[in-house]
């Protein structure tokens, strides 16, 4: 008698020999599948059947961190073979959680028929793996707009903000200020940038005052910031971010206060002139009264002779 149920269990054991396997990266199962900047991932696995009957298994999957998969839904396995499949991750939003954060994904297996015909006891195996949350580099620089034109010999000052839009902490490692005007020069006011760290969705802002000689002619201006990522410099990688802003020089202003006085005041001098009569008009007007005057003094000066 139990030689036959020692037979029976060996053969429903061949019956139900078959294996889920997860290709794991670098065949280590404690090594994590790290996602793209895109948020996606492939994670290959397998069925081995090792039975003497084909298998049809249906699977099902466990997705973190709200991604979307695309992945077979059932296969038929042949005796003695082995099947590799492909689930693919995506729509994960890896800006949303901060980096190297880890979470399972799970692939399962049933077993729904053999040989065709539906299997009752339906017999099931699952695997995990690690899906982890990559580091994003990711600064941002903004410049903002002059206040407007300036004139030659004067200055104007640039305000620079720098944003961590990353999943993780960074800095700025490096920045580089550039201009297409030869007669134009900046300070160092940026260097402030360099020190110290940006928290997740924090910015940090500088000054930059740029100055235009007094020889520099009537032109526009294109003052160009790019800032460097310094956590990716940290890890042999190029990260940057560049913006501009455009300033216009105009000419100094002609002229000075004196020059202007005297303006004035020969302005006013024309003005007080314009509001007297005419000479000639003077000289007729006093020559008739005269010639009205002049008859009677002389009659009355014969009457008195007389």
């Amino acid at each position: 008698m139990l030689s036959v149920f020692g037979i029976t269990q060996s053969k429903a054991q061949e019956l139900d020999s078959w294996e889920l396997g997860i290709n794991y990266p670098e065949e280590d199962s404690t090594n994590s599948f790290l996602l793209s900047e895109e948020g996606s991932v492939e994670v290959g696995f397998f069925v081995e059947n090792s039975g003497v009957t084909e298998i049809t298994v249906e699977f099902s999957y466990e997705i973190p961190f709200s991604g979307k998969h695309e992945g077979t839904e059932s296969e038929t396995i042949q005796s003695g073979t082995n099947e590799t499949f492909e689930l693919v991750i995506s729509e994960i939003d890896v800006f949303s959680f901060e980096a190297g954060k880890t979470e399972k994904i799970s692939i399962s297996a049933t077993v729904i028929a053999r040989q065709g015909v539906p299997d009752p006891l339906g017999s099931s195996k699952s695997r995990e793996g690690d899906l982890e949350i990559p580091v994003i580099y990711d600064l941002s620089v903004d410049i903002s707009d002059p206040f407007g034109p300036i004139n030659a010999g004067t200055d104007t000052i640039l305000t620079v903000i720098v944003r961590n839009n990353g999943n993780s902490e960074d800095g700025v490692g490096e920045i580089e200020v550039d201009d297409d005007c030869p007669l134009l020069t900046t300070d160092n006011g940026l260097d402030s940038l360099l020190v110290g760290n940006i928290g997740l969705g924090k910015s940090k802002d500088a000054d930059l005052r740029v100055s235009a000689s007094e020889s520099h002619p009537r032109r526009n201006c294109d003052v160009t910031v790019t800032v460097h990522s310094k956590m990716a410099m940290n890890h042999g990688k190029s990260v940057y971010s560049t913006d501009e802003a455009r300033i216009s020089v105009e000419p100094p202003p002609t002229g000075s206060p004196s020059s202007d006085d005297d303006e004035e005041s020969e302005s006013i001098e024309d003005s007080i002139q314009s509001n007297l009569p005419a000479p000639g008009f003077m000289f007729v007007g006093f020559s008739f009264i005269l010639a009205i005057l002049s008859p009677r003094s002389k009659i009355h000066d014969w009457e008195t002779l007389e």
